[in-house]
Parts: structure tokens; sequence; C-alpha cells
């Protein structure tokens, strides 16, 4: 069978072209030609070549466009460029050993076999020819397409081996079942777990970026629950493996915070392209266990935990060396407020929480919403109806105090500035308390969220801290 017809995107004519003038067999090799056999989209394209993969880059650019940049990477053997919104990456045809201690290959040049050999997964150690005696036919000595018909994960070679030499395929075996709804082979995953403890020779940073593509899919659940069983997660997030279970006295019980965290993830991302807030999805509840108490009467409760699962989000992410910037804070801020919106239903709405809420939560509002209804996973459906009933009147009464009193990303109109100036003061916390005063009188309604309300409630609240404002105060 041809695959020329598959072959639509414009790079292959001009490696076809460089390589007959090189005298070199080029073929497309990997991911991409897994999803031309799927029939998915891929913007990577990985060019393998029996020769020297830099040369064969070179030589394509210069038959595009003499301005194309080519950049190379010469302790790798690697070089690519960006061709009509794709990456076109280059390599020479090698095979590969590694040390126990490293997952940093020693290269040597080598056949098609070799390098195909070297794949990490059957589905992915396939190739087409460019071009040679036999152009557009497939290569597959693992009989990767016929694992495709199977939706099977399986490595080319003794699965042991495959992940001792590089432990992040263990990851990405995991990923690639959940991407592609795959089941991975049973040797394949006995491999995983006992391999699973080389995954700490990895890096925090590949993990995540592997981990992070399980949160970006459809029903990221899948993967974690495979994570768990291969003895992965618990290498680098024993936080959710011990939500798992469900612990009774005198006949009262609690869910499986583990299951239903899974279901609220899965929520998320099918409503959200979001990872972070897929995240936040994972990690709501990420301190109940630790927050958990049995009172006789009321049975269990998790008081505090939002606060504390903030707490330990900021833990969580330092350790796993995600970004710690403005993704740790908008995380933070949803575990901390995920409790909210619900409880402004059951304590009877009001103005003042909602403007409280919309203070809090910003721009974040929407997100935060989307998680909270998410965290409905009653099987009760009766109970699911109430309470996404509930969250209609919240939403309704959001959007009714925002257009009113505009508390999205709202400051009060008086600043640490004003405070200093009419008391004389140098920086103090006493300047927090009078602002925190303020802020409070017009969150709840009391004074109107004006300059002049509020500057008569700062010299008001100042007076009443024992403060004396200074003599002929400046105009407002």
């Amino acid at each position: 069978m041809s695959y020329e017809q598959y072959l639509t995107h414009p790079i292959y004519p001009f490696v076809r072209h460089a390589a007959d003038e090189l005298g070199y067999d080029a073929y497309v090799v990997g991911g991409v030609v897994r999803d031309i056999i799927m029939r998915r989209h891929n913007t990577d394209i990985d060019i393998v070549t029996v020769g020297s993969g830099i040369e064969l880059a070179r030589h394509t650019a210069a038959l595009i466009s003499p301005d194309l940049h080519v950049n190379v990477y010469r302790n790798f053997g690697t070089a690519q460029f960006n061709f009509e919104s794709s990456v076109i990456e280059f390599v020479g045809a090698r095979r590969e050993s590694y040390n126990r201690d490293s997952r940093k290959p020693i290269v040597e040049d080598g056949t098609l076999e070799d390098d195909q050999l070297r794949r990490d997964f059957t589905i992915n150690a396939m190739a087409i020819s460019l071009n040679g005696d036999h152009p557009f036919t497939l290569v597959d000595p693992f009989n990767g397409i016929q694992d495709i018909a199977d939706k099977i994960i399986r490595t080319p070679c003794d699965p042991d081996r495959t992940f001792s030499d590089d432990p992040l395929r263990m990851m990405r075996a995991i990923r690639f079942a959940t991407q592609l709804n795959f089941n991975i082979y049973p040797e394949t995953f006995e491999a995983i777990q006992r391999n699973a403890e080389r995954l700490d020779i990895i890096s925090e940073e590949r993990i995540m970026e592997e981990f992070n593509k399980i949160l970006h899919c459809i029903r990221p659940s899948r993967g974690i629950k495979l994570l768990d069983e291969s003895g992965l997660l618990e290498r680098f997030l024993p936080e959710v493996i011990a939500l798992k279970g469900v612990e009774s006295i005198n006949g009262k019980g609690h869910k499986d915070n583990y299951l239903h965290t899974l279901e609220v993830v899965d929520n998320v991302a099918m409503s959200s392209t979001n990872v972070w807030l897929v995240w936040a999805a994972l990690l709501h509840d990420i301190a109940k266990p630790v927050t958990k108490r049995f009172d006789p009467i009321h049975g269990w409760s998790f008081h505090g935990h939002e606060v504390v699962g903030a707490k330990m989000a900021s833990k969580i992410f330092h350790r796993l060396k995600l970004p710690v910037n403005e993704r740790l804070k908008y995380v933070q801020k949803l575990v901390n407020l995920h409790l909210r919106p619900i409880a402004l239903v059951e304590d009877n709405i009001t103005d003042s929480a909602v403007r409280r809420l919309l203070f809090e939560a910003g721009d974040d509002i929407d997100d935060l919403m989307m998680l909270c209804e998410a965290d409905i996973t009653s099987k009760n459906s009766d109970k699911i109806k109430r309470y996404h009933k509930n969250f209609e009147i919240v939403r309704d009464k959001l959007i009714e105090i925002e257009e009113k009193d505009r508390l999205r990303n709202w400051q009060p109109p008086i600043n640490g500035q004003d405070i200093m100036i009419a008391f004389n003061l140098t920086p103090c916390r006493t300047i927090g308390d009078i602002k925190d005063v303020v802020c409070n009188a017009i969150l709840d309604g009391d004074i109107e969220n004006t300059r002049e309300a509020a500057y008569k409630c700062m010299l008001e609240a100042g007076i009443n801290m024992g403060l004396t404002p200074i003599p002929n105060l400046p105009e407002l």
C-alpha cells in the first residue's frame, strides 16, 4: 500500500528531493505516522535519515528558501526548523544504550531498524519511506498498525529494559493510553509496576510535562488511576493517594474523597481546557485527610480543609517545580474559595456575601463557579438537581451585584497613602486595620462605594482607634 496520498504536508517533496541529491534514504517516523494512520492532526514531523540528519535539514531548508533558519543541536545530532505551521525535526538513524543512573543515552550511528528499536512504543516505531526503491511504503517491524487497530500500548522490545533505560517512558505509556483511550498491554503494565521506583531519577519538570498532558485529556481520571495502579503516582503525588478510603464509626461514614476528586477532575476537564483549573479540581479536597475529625453527634467533618489545602498546594507546586507565580496563586485562590458559592445559598444569600465573593474571586469568579458545580458528585439525582438550581440562584445574584456595584477586581476608594497623610503615620499595621474597616463597610453595604463616604469612614475609624487627624486636611 502506498501512503503518498496521506503525506499532504508540503515539507515531504522538499525532503525527498534533498535526500535524493545527498544519496540518503529518508523516512517520516514516530508520532506523525501514528497520527496519519489514526487520522489525527499533528504539527510535529520527525524525519530520520540513514546519514547526517543535520546535513539533510540544511539541504532541505536551502531548497525551500535561502533565508530559512535551521536550529542545529550537535550534541544530539539533530536539527529542526519551522515550516508551514509545523516543527520539522531531522535526525540520523541511531542506536542507543544507557547507564543505569542516567536517562541520557550513549548514541551511535545505526540503521533504520536500530532507530525503530530504540523508540518507546510500537505505535510510535513505524516509518514511511520518502524515497529509495520503495517510496511511500510503511516500515512496521513491530506490527504497530495492528496495535493501533487493537488499541494497545506495547513496547517494541523487552519492556523492563525499555523502562529501566528511560523511566519517563512509563509516564508516556500512561499518557498515550489516556489520550488515545488505549489499553496498556499486560506485560508492559507489569513492567511499569516493577520499575516504578526508577521514576525517581527523572526530573520533576519532565514528570510534570507528562502529567499535565494527562490532565489535559478529556478523562484525566483514567490516567490518574493507571498512575496509582502502576505505583507511579506515589512517587510524585502521594497526597492524592492519601485521599483514598472510607472510614466508618458507629455506622457513620464519609465518601471516598479519592473517587470524588477524580470525578470532579473529569467534570472540569470536560468543560475547560485550562490545565490549572484541573489542578484546582485535583487539589480542592487535598487537605481532607489531615483535617478529618469525628463527632459522635454530627459525624465526620473536614473543617478548614479549604484553608489548609491552599497551603498544601503551595508545598506541592514548589516540590514538583510547577510555576509558583500567578499559576499557584490562581490554584490557591480556587482551593480556598471552593466552598463559598454553595455556602451562600445554604446561609440565605445576601448582597454583602456576594460582594465579598466577587471582591475575593475577582476575574476568576467564573472559573470558581465552574469548579464548584463540578464538585457536585452525589449519586442522588434529586440532590444534584437541587444543588444545580441553587447555583443558578448564585449566578443570577452574582450578575445582579456585579452590574450594580462593579466589584470584580475592585479596590477601595481610599488607599494607604491617604491614611498616612490623614493621621501623619509612617507605614504600620494600623494603616491596614483602617483600610479593612473601610473595605468591610462598603462590602456590607453600610456606606456607599464613593471616595467621599470612604474618606469619612476612614477618619471615624482612625479616631476610634485613638488617632488624631492632622489639622487642615487637603481637599478630597
